[in-house]
């Protein structure tokens, strides 16, 4: 679900103002999720704001021991480079379904107008 300029520029302000909106409710904040990492990220904080819950309990287990807290330590620094590009694709699909219901709903209109 990779929507451009070029489907963007069908919405007219109303629907535009719309999704802004409903991306900004439902998306996820990019400076939430690094405090998350940053403070709480070793107990997979962060993954579970992400709603990756599996990895996120499995950091949380592994954080419980000396040998799995040195293995988390090494999964945090890496998860520093991969936080950014999760919430992108997040509140890209967040927008795309957003997109799809509000060209549902514009279809749906003119057919029952016809």
């Amino acid at each position: 679900m990779n929507y451009n300029i070029a489907q963007k520029s069908q919405l007219d302000a109303r629907e535009l103002l719309l999704l802004e909106s409903e991306v900004k409710n439902q998306g996820k904040n990019m400076v939430v999720a690094y405090i998350l990492w940053y403070f709480l990220g070793i107990f997979g904080a962060h993954r579970f704001y992400m709603k990756k819950t599996g990895t996120a309990v499995t950091q949380l287990v592994l954080s419980i021991t000396v040998v799995g807290l040195i293995a988390t330590s090494i999964w945090w620094v890496i998860d520093a480079f991969l936080l950014h590009t999760w919430v992108k694709d997040h509140n890209r699909n967040v927008e795309g379904k957003i997109m799809d219901d509000i060209f549902a709903q514009k279809h749906f209109n003119n057919a029952m107008n016809r």
